[in-house]
């Protein structure tokens, strides 16, 4: 699974520029549309993440969905945090600070509602040095 993450988020990275900003995942019964500002995310910065959630067979929008986005380093360090509902439907958003640079697993997990099951998709995110002096 995490493979099938990694080369989908690699293979976004050819073609348009605008589309390579954009990682998509699927899990059971969701469409996860991700993005990160800044992108590439750098350490010491918080790195905050757009989820778009579709139903994947219908396309609609999940309004009512609850989750969680966290990471790992491969040193052991970790981050999380809580998904917001946005304003836009279907729309959530979560911080991630990450205190080192190179690669984090990440993880998502989201449900429909506080009655269903948490399904939950990973991917590998690169994370840049700090921007500023020496940076």
């Amino acid at each position: 699974m995490l493979l099938i993450g990694t080369l989908a988020a690699s293979l976004s990275a050819c073609g348009d520029p605008k589309r390579a900003l954009d990682n998509r995942q699927w899990s059971d019964t969701f469409a996860f549309r991700i993005t990160v500002d800044p992108t590439p995310p750098r350490a010491i910065e918080d790195a905050r993440y757009k989820i778009v959630v579709q139903d994947k067979k219908t396309g609609e929008p999940i309004q009512t969905g609850q989750g969680r986005i966290f990471a790992n380093s491969k040193d052991g360090a970790r981050t999380d945090d809580g998904l917001e509902k946005g304003k836009e439907v279907g729309t959530y958003y979560g911080r991630l600070f990450f205190p080192t640079t190179g690669d984090w697993a990440i993880g998502l997990q989201f449900r429909r509602d506080s009655t269903s099951k948490l399904e939950r998709v990973d991917w590998v995110q690169t994370v840049n040095n700090a921007s500023g002096p020496g940076g």
